[in-house]
């Protein structure tokens, strides 16, 4: 607490502090922060002896981290509504508006996409921008920003395809089509040969739920149903990958695989020659480390694509974009 004209200099100037009577209220991070600049003094405490203390606290460590990086930056930082609430550089309390949320995270800690979407929703809703400042085990920081992505429709319809049969062969299926025929212009499937198309099973579930392939097995008709049971066995992710795929094609996009970097699919989203997505599907109730959507972002951004986690829940799929940001 500081009292008097000092005080409030501090926030009237700054934004450091909160209003309380004729002084100020600071945050621990922010009394560690001026006292590390010589701007106050607390008696009985040096810089050092302050930080034992406050390193006490659960998580601190790394989020005084953060405070400081970001004034050091030159934005006006104040604690909450997640952990901190940043103004736009040059504003502060009471003559300008925070642009972000930041919640602080160390390289280890999971991601709950459940409690993300809200946060992110919540941030979205007070009209901020929703920032993940992650901390790792050498104390560097690395920030990104979090977006829930409605997808616009592909620039590059695409052609009707009329009913045809297939073949189960193994977990796929083979249709005998010409080179060049609807399918592959639709972006299905992979050449066996000049008369065979080989569909991947979850290009085969989209397929027969579209009534566009009928497939046999053994001279014998099969359902989407039947075949599903039959290819979840060996793929306990195809019922999520399924309905991320379903979606994805909804748009107009097209999803092939993506496991060359890392993902269920590599998206085409218009007339571009290479993918423009790089998408995993996931439950919405799916924790994942953040170390390992740190890897994704990093081969994303490497290959010039966006990376996003298809999010599957009973309302439907919601696609959680992840991507690195300077501040």
């Amino acid at each position: 607490m500081l009292t008097g004209r000092d005080g409030r200099t501090l926030y009237d100037q700054s934004g450091y502090g909160r209003p309380e009577g004729e002084g100020i209220r600071l945050a621990p991070q922010e009394a560690l922060y001026l006292l590390h600049r010589q701007k106050i003094e607390i008696p009985g405490y040096t810089f050092d002896t302050l930080l034992a203390e406050c390193a006490d606290q659960r998580n601190f460590l790394r989020s005084f981290l953060v405070y400081r990086d970001l004034r050091e930056r030159g934005y006006v930082v104040q604690t909450g509504p997640h952990d901190y609430r940043v103004f736009r550089r040059g504003e502060k309390p009471g003559t300008g508006e925070s642009l972000y949320l930041v919640r602080v995270l160390s390289e280890r800690d999971p991601i709950r996409f459940t409690k993300l979407i809200e946060e992110v929703v919540t941030s979205r809703n007070m009209r901020k921008q929703y920032v993940l400042a992650v901390v790792d085990d050498e104390d560097e920081l690395t920030y990104y920003e979090i977006k829930l992505q409605k997808l616009a429709d592909a620039s590059v319809p695409q052609p009707a395809i009329a009913p045809t049969e297939a073949i189960l062969i193994g977990k796929s299926a083979m249709v005998r089509v010409p080179p060049q025929s609807d399918l592959e212009k639709a972006g299905f499937g992979k050449r066996l040969d000049d008369e065979r198309l080989m569909i991947s099973p979850v290009e085969l579930l989209y397929l027969m739920d579209a009534g566009i392939l009928h497939v046999k097995k053994d001279g014998t008709q099969i359902t989407p149903k039947e075949y599903f049971a039959f290819a979840s066995d060996s793929d306990p992710e195809l019922a999520s990958k399924d309905k991320v795929y379903t979606e994805l094609r909804r748009h107009d996009f097209i999803p092939r695989t993506g496991y060359k970097f890392g993902h269920h699919f590599r998206v085409y989203c218009g007339k571009n020659v290479h993918s423009d997505l790089l998408v995993h599907a996931i439950e919405k109730e799916a924790v994942m480390p953040m170390s390992v959507i740190s890897r994704s972002v990093r081969m994303a951004h490497s290959v010039k694509k966006k990376m996003l986690f298809g999010c599957v829940h009973t309302t439907g799929i919601q696609f959680v974009e992840f991507a690195r940001i300077k501040l």
